[in-house]
């Protein structure tokens, strides 16, 4: 039924591969009001990163712009594609101990096989009072309903475990599992690594990424319209636990805790 409206530019192409990437980066540039939402998304990254001195790594950097915001930024991806500067594990990171001031992504995490294990990866590699900062998908009433019947990707909120079913290293996720983690069981976040704080949750954008058309579907926001869709979302501000369906997370590292274990292994 929703054929007609798919990207035609993207249609029977492999997420998986390398060349899918590629033309997404072309199809955030060509479509402005998804343009404008990743530069939204990157100022809010951009807000939230420490002051203090030190490298700032993204994973998942293959479709996007943020090294425009963030100069000296260390691009990296799963998959070899042009432009980035590393091809990396976010379950194995070849940094120090202490080596990084923050870690940055845009809708990877519910793509990430094992988060724990990322977690534990990115408190290890980020400095104390660094920052591990993500836009993720978020769960709503109104987020449900639109990732369940009108996204491709997985999407259970009742998942019972912090993993993703092992697939492709982008068709594998769970768009729910940022809410899981950081909601859902924040007790049991908050026990299981007691090094990082949740700083900072703000959900937004109820309808702004939908009507973009995001990266599988054709735009139905004309740029004329950009403005009222934005005083739109601001005005609905109170009511973003409800309608949202995107959220900016930032995690602060905390000075490791005595007897917290290596987190190498």
């Amino acid at each position: 039924m929703l054929n007609w409206l798919k990207e035609p530019a993207t249609r029977g192409m492999d997420i998986d591969d390398p060349s899918t990437t590629a033309l997404r980066r072309d199809i955030i540039r060509q479509k402005k009001p998804l343009f404008h939402i990743y530069e939204e998304w990157y100022r809010g990254i951009l807000d939230a990163l420490p002051t203090q001195e030190g490298p700032i790594l993204e994973i998942g950097s293959g479709a996007g712009f943020l090294r425009e915001f963030v100069p000296h930024l260390i691009t990296s991806d799963v998959m070899a594609v042009p432009g980035v500067d590393m091809v990396l594990d976010a379950h194995n990171l070849p940094f120090a101990d202490d080596g990084l001031k923050a870690i940055t992504m845009v809708n990877v995490l519910h793509h990430l096989a094992d988060p724990r294990r990322f977690l534990a990866e990115a408190g290890r590699c980020i400095a104390p009072h660094g920052a591990l900062v993500m836009v993720e998908p978020w769960v709503t009433t109104w987020s449900k309903l639109i990732y369940t019947h009108l996204h491709h990707e997985p999407f259970d909120p009742r998942a019972k475990e912090w993993v993703v079913a092992s697939q492709g290293p982008l068709s594998g996720a769970n768009g729910a599992l940022p809410w899981i983690i950081f909601h859902r069981d924040r007790e049991q976040f908050e026990r299981e690594f007691p090094y990082w704080q949740i700083e900072t949750i703000r959900i937004s954008m109820p309808f702004r990424y939908l009507i973009s058309g995001g990266m599988s579907y054709r735009s139905l926001m004309p740029g004329r319209t950009l403005a009222f869709w934005r005083w739109l979302e601001r005005r609905m501000a109170p009511f973003m636990n409800r309608w949202g369906m995107f959220a900016l997370i930032c995690l602060r590292r905390q000075a490791r805790m005595r007897g917290t274990p290596s987190m190498r292994g």
